[in-house]
């Protein structure tokens, strides 16, 4: 496996893999979540062309078919991580802990003192994965005005109806 920038060619292939990534909330009664449309070409595009699209190759074969992706931008300092979505067949093989240990390492060459993202609070695979990986919990009040923005953007197309956090993670 390898991480490299994301190319124009790959983004099509990051909208199947967000599609199939969403398939497994439907197990746990969040079709809403599952049948979410993945970002858009024109999005994607944009963290493509401001360098903050990564994706991982390599995992399934030899390829270089993009198998996951993290997208990212700065957001209060921190490196914000907007998605990381690996496609099942690729799951339990490292590859979202690499992603985000590769966002690190660019967080620290930009100067970012950390990772930030927002999750859903009881998806295994979603906050106690990313607290396994050293990300904490921010209570209400370390939130900065920027994550507060992020949070009110999720309330209004409907991701509260599932508990949400706020996590933040080192650079270093």
């Amino acid at each position: 496996m390898r991480i490299r920038p994301a190319g124009p060619g790959d983004l099509g292939r990051l909208q199947e893999i967000e599609r199939a990534a969403g398939e497994a909330f439907r197990g746990l009664g969040m079709d809403r979540v599952a049948e979410d449309e993945p970002p858009g070409i024109d999005v994607l595009e944009g963290y493509r062309r401001a360098g903050r699209l990564w994706v991982a190759v390599g995992v399934l074969d030899d390829g270089d078919v993009a198998d996951a992706y993290l997208m990212a931008e700065p957001v209060d300092g921190a490196l914000h991580v907007e998605q990381v979505s690996v496609h099942p067949r690729a799951a339990r093989r490292g590859v979202g802990r690499e992603l985000l240990a590769y966002a690190a390492e660019r967080a620290r060459e930009e100067g970012l003192a950390g990772l930030t993202l927002t999750t859903f609070a009881e998806v295994p695979w979603n906050a106690p994965y990313y607290a396994r990986l050293g990300f904490r919990t921010l209570a209400d009040g370390e939130l900065t005005e920027g994550l507060r923005e992020i949070r009110a953007h999720e309330a209004r197309i409907g991701l509260d109806l599932w508990p949400r956090v706020c996590m933040r993670r080192s650079a270093g």
